[in-house]
């Protein structure tokens, strides 16, 4: 009897301590602040941030990011514009982060960076490797770096994907991040691979932490294989083959792109 108390009361420490784990997994929480934002014409907008945290992660390390948001209001106008990102391996999240904000003859644009190779690929590996919008007065629409200000040369929010540490720095002030405060974390991020991401590029770059993701092929229904097994097929007939074994996402098959006579 005593040994049967002891094993059931084994199991349960060790319900408990798995139900534990699995809760730190999958939930997270929400931090929000406000950010001091110097425009290219030397005037200071405040930027409301926010990201939520969630999903699964290895014990030890910050819960990813699963959702990040932007908003601010347009100078001389009151008006206020919300810009949000969500993060998955699946096509239709955006997976990307704000590199920076602003405002040029009325119209506000945003510079982004894909967040990690998944994403890189999702948005047509882009080099240099920039995501940038412009608002259209209703939404925001992607445009090409020919389409971008010159204007607006450098980073001017908290860049890079923010860690636990980075947000209690943001959240610790009282009010709004001032900008200087903003351009100092930013600085403070020396290593050469990552300088495209403060003082932004308007060639192509020969070496960054994104442009160097090998490239790959979205499967449809959340994957995503490297191209390299669709190129290295001996003909068109075994490339769609190799898609059809695999269940890829006809629309998503890029044999195509290597075979003469694909389509």
């Amino acid at each position: 009897m005593k040994k049967l108390a002891v094993a059931i009361w084994r199991r349960t420490i060790s319900i408990a301590i798995l139900g534990a784990i699995m809760n730190a997994c999958a939930f997270g929480g929400k931090a929000s602040w406000k950010e001091e934002v110097l425009l290219n014409d030397g005037k200071k907008i405040i930027l409301e941030r926010s990201q939520t945290r969630g999903g699964r992660h290895e014990i030890g390390q910050d819960i990813p990011v699963n959702r990040h948001t932007v908003s601010f209001a347009v100078p001389g106008t009151g008006r206020t514009i919300k810009w949000e990102s969500e993060f998955g391996l699946e096509i239709e999240r955006s997976s990307l982060l704000p590199l920076a904000l602003d405002v040029v003859g009325g119209v506000p644009y945003l510079v982004t960076t894909t967040a990690g190779c998944i994403a890189y690929n999702k948005w047509g590996r882009p080099n240099p490797p920039y995501v940038f919008f412009k608002f259209d007065g209703k939404v925001w629409q992607r445009i090409p770096l020919a389409e971008f200000p010159a204007e607006i040369k450098e980073a001017n929010v908290a860049i890079g994907a923010l860690t636990l540490r980075d947000e209690r720095r943001l959240t610790g002030f009282s009010g709004p991040v001032p900008a200087e405060e903003v351009r100092k974390m930013n600085a403070e991020t020396r290593n050469p691979l990552v300088l495209y991401l403060r003082v932004f590029a308007r060639e192509p770059i020969k070496v960054g932490q994104t442009t160097d993701c090998a490239e790959m092929v979205y499967d449809g229904s959340g994957g995503w294989i490297g191209i390299g097994w669709f190129r290295d097929q001996p003909s068109y007939e075994a490339c769609l083959q190799y898609c059809t074994r695999h269940k890829i996402a006809t629309q998503h098959c890029p044999c195509g792109h290597f075979f003469k006579g694909g389509k």
